[in-house]
């Protein structure tokens, strides 16, 4: 492998909205993301609705659907 042209790898640390933590290791430091293996409807079993912003009522007031 040539020298000095691969990015650093360190331990970081990934920091889901529900508050679940996960240590591992990146390239990049600290990792923020909305949602994780913890709160995915997948994973987890429960559905749960996510509505971004109103997006359903937005398309339906666009096109004057009721």
């Amino acid at each position: 492998m040539r020298e000095k042209i691969h990015p650093q790898y360190q331990q970081t640390t990934i920091t889901c909205a529900c508050g679940n933590v996960i240590e591992t290791g990146s390239t990049k430091k600290d990792i923020k993301v909305e949602i994780c293996s913890k709160c995915h409807p997948f994973y987890t079993g429960v559905q749960r609705f996510v509505d971004a912003g109103g997006r359903v009522d937005r398309f339906k007031k666009k096109y004057g659907l009721q």
